[in-house]
């Protein structure tokens, strides 16, 4: 685990999404690292949740990191307005760059794209390349059909428990950035937390 949690990265939707609540959680995201004084690392877009998450972010005074695939540039309009923006030469160069700046990562709603980012750090925790914490935040139990499928995973014998404890999940944005607060304070403290929110 992390001493401290100076930067975050976000994994979230370049859609806004059916609920307005979506993108309430992406602004509360943004606007909370950067009063956390915690680092924004996300996917370089300036469109849909993608997009008000580090727009907060900036509104807020905070830093922000985005980290974009060349071929991607145009589709997902780049965020010009970021602190620093990488491009890279591929979407396993972004991945890899995101996870090297991140010592956490949060899972706000999204798709196929936020689906594949969670399930690779999961893996990879898993096997032990990491022990930062990974932390879903439910909006409006967007994430309900996720969490079925990692459980019935443990269930069916092709995962642990322990494996499925790796990821926490957290029912709003307040609930994560208690975590994060709670990680950089103490191991012991962070898993309260993660108990109390479950």
């Amino acid at each position: 685990m992390p001493a401290r949690i100076a930067a975050a990265a976000v994994f979230c939707g370049s859609r806004f999404g059916n609920r307005p609540a979506y993108k309430k959680a992406a602004e509360a995201m943004g606007a909370g690292l950067a009063q956390a004084n915690i680092h924004l690392v996300y996917g370089g877009g300036d469109v849909g949740l993608m997009g008000t998450v580090a727009d907060a972010a900036i509104h807020a005074g905070g830093r922000v990191t985005g980290i974009i695939p060349e071929f991607l540039k145009a589709r997902e309009v780049m965020h010009r307005g970021v602190t620093e923006l990488v491009v890279t030469d591929s979407m396993h160069t972004r991945k890899q760059k995101m996870f090297a700046l991140a010592d956490a990562f949060l899972i706000l709603p999204g798709g196929f794209g936020t689906f594949d980012e969670l399930m690779e750090i999961l893996t990879w925790r898993q096997l032990k390349l990491h022990d930062k914490p990974i932390i879903v935040v439910n909006v409006e139990n967007w994430a309900r059909s996720l969490i079925a499928m990692l459980n019935d995973a443990v269930e069916e014998g092709f995962a642990s428990p322990e494996a499925r404890s790796l990821v926490q999940i957290v029912p709003d944005v307040a609930s994560a950035l208690e975590c994060l607060a709670a990680s950089t304070r103490t191991v012991v403290e962070h898993e309260e937390c993660v108990t109390r929110k479950l």
